[in-house]
């Protein structure tokens, strides 16, 4: 047992900046968190969420046994409340999990288990699990969350230039110069972050480019805002590269040196115009060239962006867009410059790194390629299926079909995250086996015919990768509640358990001391992680990969000399108008997004006191349109769309444009993705949640 009065050094459990914090306890109870000022990424700089949401650890409907559905086996499915469940030794409820993938892998082989890994669990967890589900269950269906928010940052920037991570560290936003920040509300998403941007607007000087249709805080210090209409971000985006094309404003020695496809691209956007960008984005031609050649002018300059611009039909195309940007003016691989996808989760990076995505073993080392195959093979001791695996919306529709007949969620949220949840619903009332590991009964958890109750990052040892590749430690401040276990000891049991049932004689090594050998191993498979150890993170506070050798200091910036595909890809793009766009019977645009009070689904923030701040959602609608439908503040409204409806109460507000409404997605009692569309990228997979077509009709007064 842990010392009741302590005081721990740790990484926030939020969003992907890694904040570093320290846990004051007392009596076995956190009651106070600062962050101290000499360490990064944040030096001394907290949110709201990172100084008073961790509160969740001790709230009273946590986990803390294992737990078996009442009525095991009967479909359809209900989602119940913990009544509807009883608990479970560990022996019990790990030996009916494993029978029950056993019998699966027997029957039916590996590939008809759905798995998804989380971007809340440790590296450590994260590489144990794709370990199991690759070579205990014989499958690479593997996925988690990113697949729903930056899935298309990610193939758009393996697409152009080999690297999918942030390129440049959070510290060089004090060096910006100019930088354009797209499709992230930074002031509620990325509090801290934010705030290293307007110091440099505010005490540096530099210059920000906002493009978003709606007024962020971000939008108040801006040089230029582009308030494009949603879904038109590549034709705006476009438009400033044939400004850059046009006028000569492209780093010719740069383009010569380092990239290939330029005149090939540079013919494609002859018809680009800016005159031809305002009729799509609604902009003004002239805003256009301004910020075109700002950005192209400046010395350094940096574009981030957030789910605004990934989470599309078209994401991979948005991104590819700033990607022809940065490649055009030589933005990139130098400091304070750089291709910045603000990652939403406290380890939504490392979980990707570290193997958690359905073509790639860790490192991002393709799964069908045989000479990686064979050094995984070799460590791991068995064979290795060598087809990629199901994405995440690829496994609802093959669950939907039969080809899947069991999930095992690890952290994640699906009943909450996936778009169009009837749909959702409908897959796994219907699915035979669903097994959650979890430290609260979430959406998801409601549906399971077993839940397995997890430590929180207050409870375990680890490792966690913040946004800009930075490796840092996670450090046990409590003990486990009641009978709740680190998620990698719950894998490495389950692992040993169908191994047995399955007959096999040699095991592919589940039998760990602690996280750090976790890590020893996945670092000896992984080039970038191959000199980055618990020591050293200790003695540096963290280590950004790569970092391929004991002696090598980390890179905080990538792409100095080279890009990991050799010459960077120009790559020519067409506009294509949103999936669903508004008509007669469904009049406006719905974007979905985050509040700085809550955190995704909505699990950990509203089992904290912030909950009692943002108790609920609400529907922005613009004041013109709210006078139009006789809409007043704080009345009850229904919003519908062609999938589902919810209702909510409005916030009159100009921060969204006319025609378009915003719902925040925290809040399961009026989930935002009732309404959204499920169709996807055809490139990344991930769906449209930021442009569908709602209609809404006022209820009643408050």
């Amino acid at each position: 047992m842990l010392p009741a009065d302590r005081i721990v050094r740790t990484t926030c459990p939020y969003c992907g900046v890694g904040c570093q914090v320290d846990l004051h306890v007392k009596d076995r109870r956190i009651f106070r968190v600062t962050a101290p000022f000499d360490v990064a990424p944040n030096y001394g700089r907290l949110c709201v969420k990172g100084r008073f949401g961790v509160d969740f650890v001790h709230h009273p409907e946590r986990l803390t046994r294992p737990l078996v559905r009442k009525a095991f086996g009967q479909r359809p499915r209900q989602p119940v409340g913990l009544d509807g469940f009883r608990e479970a030794s560990w022996d019990e409820a790990l030996e009916l999990a494993a029978d029950h993938l056993a019998h699966v892998v027997r029957t039916r082989g590996g590939d008809a288990i759905g798995t998804f890994c989380s971007a809340k669990a440790t590296n450590e967890d994260n590489y144990v699990f794709q370990k199991f589900v690759r070579a205990v269950l014989g499958t690479n269906n593997v996925d988690h969350c990113a697949r729903l928010c930056h899935a298309a940052s990610v193939t758009a920037l393996q697409m152009a230039i080999g690297s999918a991570a942030m390129s440049n560290s959070i510290a060089e936003m004090s060096r910006l110069d100019v930088f354009l920040v797209t499709g992230s509300n930074t002031s509620e998403t990325h509090p801290v972050i934010s705030t290293f941007l307007r110091e440099a607007v505010v005490r540096r000087g530099a210059k920000m480019i906002v493009v978003d249709p709606r007024e962020t805080e971000m939008t108040h210090f801006a040089a230029l805002w582009l308030r494009q209409r949603p879904g038109t971000d590549v034709a705006l985006f476009q438009a400033m590269a044939h400004v850059i094309v046009h006028e000569e404003l492209y780093n010719a020695d740069f383009i010569a040196a380092r990239t290939e496809g330029f005149e090939e691209y540079a013919a494609s956007l002859a018809d680009c115009t800016p005159e031809w960008a305002e009729t799509i984005s609604g902009v003004p031609a002239e805003m256009i060239r301004q910020a075109a050649r700002l950005y192209a002018s400046a010395e350094r300059a940096a574009i981030y962006w957030g789910m605004g611009i990934s989470q599309s039909v078209h994401g991979t195309e948005n991104a590819l867009a700033l990607a022809n940007l940065a490649l055009l003016t030589g933005h990139i691989g130098r400091p304070g410059t750089g291709l910045n996808p603000l990652r939403g989760q406290n380890n939504v990076q490392g979980c990707s790194d570290s193997g958690g995505l359905p073509n790639v073993f860790p490192g991002y080392r393709r799964v069908d390629d045989p000479q990686v195959r064979a050094e995984y093979e070799a460590a791991w001791g068995v064979s290795l299926n060598p087809r990629p695996g199901l994405t995440t919306m690829e496994m609802a529709f093959a669950a939907e079909a039969g080809d899947i007949v069991a999930y095992y969620v690890m952290g994640e949220d699906p009943m909450m995250s996936e778009p169009n949840l009837r749909h959702a619903r409908h897959i796994v009332e219907q699915l035979p086996f669903l097994l959650v590991q979890d430290i609260f009964l979430t959406p998801t958890a409601a549906y399971a015919d077993i839940i397995l109750p997890a430590c929180s990052f207050a409870e375990k040892e680890g490792t966690f990768t913040n946004t800009d590749r930075r490796v840092q430690r996670v450090r046990r401040v409590l003990d486990p509640p009641g009978a709740a276990r680190p998620d990698w000891e719950i894998i490495c049991d389950l692992a040993k358990r169908v191994e047995r049932k399955l007959g096999r004689t040699s095991s592919a090594g589940f039998d760990y001391d602690g996280p750090e050998a976790i890590w020893q191993e996945m670092a000896s498979l992984t080039p970038p992680f191959q000199g980055i150890t618990y020591a050293r993170i200790e003695q540096e506070g963290g280590v950004h990969w790569p970092c391929p050798s004991p002696d090598h200091p980390g890179t905080p910036y990538l792409f100095a000399d080279s890009f990991p595909r050799g010459r960077g890809q120009f790559v020519s793009l067409a506009y294509r108008p949103s999936a669903e766009l508004p008509d007669e019977n469904y009049p406006f645009i719905l974007s979905t997004g985050r509040v700085l009070y809550h955190w995704h689904g909505g699990a950990i923030t509203r089992h904290s006191g912030l909950d009692n701040i943002y108790p609920e959602p609400v529907v922005e609608i613009h004041p013109h349109d709210a006078a139009r439908l006789d809409i007043r503040p704080g009345e009850r409204v229904r919003v519908r769309s062609r999938r589902g409806e919810i209702v909510v109460r409005a916030a009159v507000t100009a921060r969204s444009p006319k025609g378009v409404v915003f719902i925040p997605f925290h809040f399961a009692e009026a989930a935002a993705n009732e309404l959204t569309l499920d169709l996807l990228d055809p490139k990344a997979k991930i769906p449209d949640y930021k442009v569908c077509a709602v209609a809404l009709e006022r209820l009643s007064s408050p």
